[in-house]
Order: structure tokens, then sequence, then C-alpha cells
């Protein structure tokens, strides 16, 4: 069957309503990083209100006083970047910069292959950091490494003012997963497998310019985030792979996802229960499932999604479009 190409101008959805509702904090003022100035400067979220959503959600430049940064590089801290475990170099360089009260950036070097077993990188930290990630950070193939917990590769967690950017590469390493996937062969029973990259319950972030590739199942998850700009990702895996959503949002609040380019095995963004005001502009998607919202209402559970914009997206060679999917239930609104 030929391809197909779809451009969707806008889809804008104002309330989803299903059966459990999650009450997010609202955004504060914070601060960030310049990586052209190599300084701290303050940047603010701006709430998207009622149908106005024209402005960013981050802000410029305030004009309040600059700040210096600290730089530490993982090579400093026994990183060798050859290919060889770094997950202790890379665990060590973030508790050193998270626990440093002026402003961090974080640098994985070019050209350099970083291995990394499954690593939180936990806050709260002192001050605001930025990880410049110019190299390529690959999973572990072991299958055994995971063993703690299976859902989970690179996880940011309870980080405030993080940014996460650069032209590197983060490497799920996941066909090692996908041929053990029920999905795959009707034989083996159906497990779980690590999201390549967590934010999870971080506030004032910004991901950008990053190239994602082969996750072990989603690529991206933002789950309870607060204020988030998501541009110009790359994200990419084989059409068969299975369940490698790219962008997948959840209990998320003010996030705008832009110029971005994504093909994998599942949906190029998919918005689920307890997220508010998310905007997609600018997408190229496919191939892949398109962009969908839920599903939602599994377990004829309530589920709110709420302020969906999608606009100027480009879909080639998707299985659908934009849609919204539920299950049966106890019903749904939408105005």
């Amino acid at each position: 069957m030929s391809l197909q190409t779809h451009f969707i101008p806008s889809l804008i959805v104002f309330l989803l309503s299903f059966p459990s509702y999650y009450s997010l904090p609202g955004i504060s003022e914070a601060s960030g990083y310049d990586a052209s100035a190599g300084r701290v400067y303050p940047w603010y979220p701006s709430t998207i209100q009622g149908r106005n959503f024209g402005s960013k959600i981050m802000s410029s430049k305030m004009g309040r006083s600059l700040a210096a940064v600290k730089t530490f590089n993982m090579n400093d801290y026994g990183a060798k970047g050859d290919g060889s475990d770094a997950t202790e170099a890379f665990n060590n360089a973030w508790k050193a910069a998270c626990s440093s009260s002026q402003g961090s950036v974080l640098v994985v070097s070019k050209n350099k292959n970083y291995l990394l077993k499954p690593i939180t990188f936990e806050g709260p930290c002192k001050s605001s950091i930025t990880v410049q990630i110019y190299g390529t950070l690959q999973a572990s193939a072991d299958r055994s490494a995971y063993s703690k917990d299976l859902t989970r590769w690179l996880v940011f967690e309870n980080v405030q003012n993080l940014a996460v950017e650069g032209d590197g590469t983060i490497n799920g390493n996941g066909k090692i997963w996908w041929e053990n996937s029920c999905k795959v062969n009707d034989d083996l029973s159906c497990k779980d497998a690590p999201t390549a990259l967590i934010f999870y319950n971080c506030k004032n972030l910004v991901v950008k310019n990053l190239k994602i590739q082969n996750a072990q199942k989603m690529h991206v998850s933002f789950e309870i985030c607060v204020g988030v700009e998501v541009s110009g990702l790359t994200i990419t895996a084989p059409a068969d792979s299975p369940n490698t959503d790219g962008i997948h949002v959840t209990r998320t609040q003010n996030i705008q996802i832009s110029s971005s380019v994504i093909g994998t095995g599942d949906d190029c963004i998919s918005i689920v229960s307890g997220s508010q005001k998310v905007q997609a502009t600018g997408i190229t998607c496919g191939p892949g499932h398109g962009i969908s919202i839920g599903s939602l209402g599994d377990g004829n559970s309530e589920a709110h999604v709420s302020d969906v914009t999608v606009n100027g997206a480009t879909l080639t060679g998707t299985t659908n479009g934009v849609r919204i999917k539920t299950w049966q239930g106890k019903g749904a609104q939408a105005t």
C-alpha cells in the first residue's frame, strides 16, 4: 500500500472527561541556562489561558543579574567514553553538580560512547542545572541489569530548573527487547520493557535538539511535570518495533512540543490521563500510529485530559492521523 501524507492544520481539544482526576500544582518562577552565553538567567513559564495558545510556555531573558556557572565533565569522574560502563561516573558527576550552590553544567563529550545501566538523576538540586549531551549514551544490552525495575533506563526525578540539550544521541539498544516481546512472538509471555528517558515530577524543564533512537519501549516520557518546553527532537525506531511511542505525556501540565521529527513503531505522541494545556506544533510524524489522546478510561476508570492543541502536523505513512482512544465504560464528554 502506498504511503500517504496528511497535513493537520489545527486540532484543539478543550476538555476530555473520563472517570481519576489529578490536581496539578501551579508553575513557579525559575532560572535557566544560556549555553551561548555560558551563564544562568531567569526564565518564566507563562500560563496558557482559554484559546490563546500563541505565547511560548517559556519566555526569554528577563534582564536580571547574571550568575556564573560551574562545569562538570563526565570524563573527570572516570567515564572513558570508549563503550565501557560509565554508570558510576555519571552518578558521581550528577551528585556533584546537583549539590552545587551555583548553576551547573554537566557535559557529555562529543565523539564519545558511554554505556549506561539503569540510572536515576535525582533531585532536588541546589540550583539550576543543564545537561549538555554531545556524545552517545547507549543502553546496556544485558537485560539482567534491569532486574530491579524493568520500566526505566534514564530517569530525571524531582528536579526543578533543568535543561537537557545537545546534538548527541541517546540509544536505547532496543532490539534485544523487541525480539523478546509477546507482540513479536506469540509464544512468549508479555513482560514490561524500559522507557528510554523519563522526566518524573520535574518543574521548569527544557529538552531540546537531542537524537533519541531505538528505545526499549517508549522513547521519552513526561510524568507529573509542570512547565515543559520540548523542541528539535529527532526520535526514530523501526516501524515494526513494538510499543515504541515517541513522546508520552501523562499527568503533565503546560507542555509545548515543537519542531520535532518522530518516526517509530507506535504513537508519535501519546497524551494520557491528567494532562492539561498540551501544545504540539510543527511535528513531522511517520512511520507510526499518529498522534493520540489516550487510551483513556481503562478498567471503567475516570480520566481527564484538557486543552490540547495540535497545529501544523505532517503525518506520512502512519496508520492513523490525530485520534482520541477510549475504552468502553462510564461515558465521555468533550467540549
